[in-house]
């Protein structure tokens, strides 16, 4: 299923690498805590550096800023035999290479990607901040919904801006967003970058709006008095119907689309 997923994503073969990755790259990753450490051992099959688009492999430009260092970018295939953790995993991952990072996962059957935003820490220029991290829900390649059938042919390579590294970058997680966004309203838009900004802003509200809810839920078990149950269920009420009116302004979608 990830091969169907890579063949959409039209990578020219120019960029290919295709070596293995190896877990103690990551384990010997300061940064990684007890948990970290269990997923990738325990749930990670195979890793295996895919692709790396860079100056020497594609004419494009690198791009540079006082914020942003996007010299090249890799594309990761990671091989799972449990998805249940498959976004701290994805976490660790983003932390541990200090490059923008494609991550392809796939679990033998389904295959889902994840990117994130990295900034330049203006307190160590070595290193690297996650401003956001993005990860799509699982695809069936074989049997796709329409949302997944539309995504799977905006992420073409040769569709995406190629001004620089940055641009390329924001395009393919503008697209990430995009599908994000669809599996919530029902309809998927490739979308500017303007557009998908106001979107994961949207997606974030949305989700704390989704963790409330939860905490809720969870006090309303152990309420004993029915004055706070009330209370509690119609603060649950409130946050659905917020969220339903975030969901439709995830509707909206311009009649120009320029990255």
């Amino acid at each position: 299923m990830m091969q169907a997923l890579i063949d959409a994503l039209a990578i020219p073969d120019s960029c290919l690498l295709d070596k293995p990755v190896y877990k103690k790259m990551f384990l010997d990753h300061g940064d990684l805590d007890v948990t970290d450490r269990k997923a990738l051992s325990e749930d990670v099959s195979r890793i295996r550096w895919l692709y790396t688009l860079k100056p020497d492999t594609i004419n494009i430009s690198p791009y540079q800023d006082g914020e942003r260092e996007f010299l090249e970018i890799a594309v990761l295939t990671v091989t799972l035999n449990n998805t249940a953790r498959v976004r701290r995993i994805a976490g660790l991952m983003h932390r541990a290479i200090p490059y923008p990072l494609i991550l392809i996962f796939d679990d033998g059957t389904n295959a889902c990607i994840s990117t994130a935003d990295k900034r330049i820490n203006q307190t160590d220029k070595a290193k690297l901040v996650i401003e956001d991290r993005w990860l799509t829900g699982w695809i069936d390649i074989s049997v796709p919904t329409q949302v997944q059938r539309d995504f799977l042919e905006a992420i073409s390579f040769h569709k995406l801006p190629s001004t620089n590294f940055y641009a390329l970058y924001r395009a393919y997680q503008a697209l990430v967003i995009a599908i994000i966004a669809a599996e919530r309203s029902g309809t998927f838009q490739a979308v500017n970058i303007a557009v998908s900004q106001q979107h994961a802003t949207i997606l974030r509200k949305i989700e704390a709006l989704e963790r409330e809810i939860a905490e809720h839920r969870a006090k309303l078990k152990r309420e004993t008095q029915m004055a706070s149950k009330i209370t509690l269920n119609s603060a649950i009420r409130t946050r659905k119907d917020a969220i339903l009116s975030l969901t439709s302004e995830l509707k909206y979608s311009p009649n120009n689309i320029e990255y």
